[in-house]
């Protein structure tokens, strides 16, 4: 039961940030119908510039600030010079393109920084804390979950309580409608990119302490994990994507601590998404009609 207990707890804060990075590549979704194969090297390129100001400046916290921003301009910049100049009905060009800018940036982060791994320390302690007996989570992973549910609320409360949020969801459920209201579509598609790029920094900010640290390939597993969290929930689901990536944190956790293999972890995960994708196709949270762009 205390081995139960601490897989369970420390799966969920590791599905926190599952769910943070699938939430990001939901946004892109839901705005252009495109799933943006570069989100993980444009995080990384975000948290190395982050890192580069923060550790002269204010430590790992100023970098929890700094990595979104830096990632809302890559985006915005991804989104204006490549994705712009393609028409809505060419998807294959738009993954390849991606692929494209993934390959450039993980090729300049390389040049720059190097292509050894570069230790990320996390503010505070990762040793984990024993509550009555129980190991729980080590502060850091406090940390993570209680971060990880402030950027959830707020995304919940801009998209829900103002004109912003309303805007930025008529323009990726109906565009021709929200243009006939006047809402400026375009506009609003660049601020998606923008805002799914600086949750995807935020989110690799929060995860790569707890990895071998900073490389340009460092986020590229977390984006097959939240990918998969993404599709289980469904991508036009926000709330999929969040209830997908606690289920995918908590299934690797129960498989490499209970058979102590972590090469059975993936096999799980693609044993998890086949049998949800032949129930429900589309996620399990989609709706009973996919829209068309």
């Amino acid at each position: 039961m205390t081995r139960f207990l601490f897989l369970t707890i420390d799966g969920l804060a590791m599905g926190a940030v599952y769910a943070t990075f699938a939430l990001s590549l939901v946004l892109i979704w839901r705005a252009a119908r495109i799933v943006n194969f570069a989100q993980a090297a444009i995080s990384v390129a975000a948290v190395d510039v982050a890192w580069v100001v923060g550790s002269r400046v204010g430590g790992w916290w100023l970098g929890l600030l700094l990595a979104p921003l830096v990632g809302a301009l890559l985006g915005v910049l991804m989104q204006r010079f490549t994705m712009r100049r393609l028409g809505p009905e060419r998807h294959l060009d738009a993954i390849i393109v991606a692929i494209g800018v993934a390959m450039v940036v993980q090729a300049g982060l390389g040049m720059v920084f190097g292509l050894q791994y570069r230790p990320l320390p996390a503010p505070v302690s990762q040793t984990v804390l024993t509550v009555g007996g129980v190991p729980t989570l080590s502060p850091y992973k406090l940390v993570v979950l209680g971060a990880a549910a402030l950027l959830g609320v707020g995304l919940a409360l801009l998209f829900s309580r103002t004109a912003l949020g309303l805007r930025l969801r008529a323009s990726a459920l109906a565009p021709e409608v929200a243009r006939l209201l006047g809402v400026e579509v375009d506009r609003m598609t660049t601020l998606a990119w923008g805002l799914a790029a600086g949750v995807g920094a935020f989110a690799a900010l929060l995860v790569l302490p707890t990895g071998p640290g900073l490389h340009p390939t460092a986020m590229d597993g977390v984006f097959i994990t939240a990918f998969t969290a993404a599709v289980l929930g469904g991508l036009d689901s926000p709330v999929g994507a969040v209830v997908g990536g606690f289920a995918v944190g908590l299934v690797l956790n129960y498989v490499t601590g209970y058979t102590d293999e972590p090469n059975l972890a993936p096999i799980a995960l693609l044993g998890l998404l086949l049998a949800v994708l032949l129930v429900r196709p589309n996620g399990v949270f989609a709706g009973p009609t996919i829209r068309r762009a």
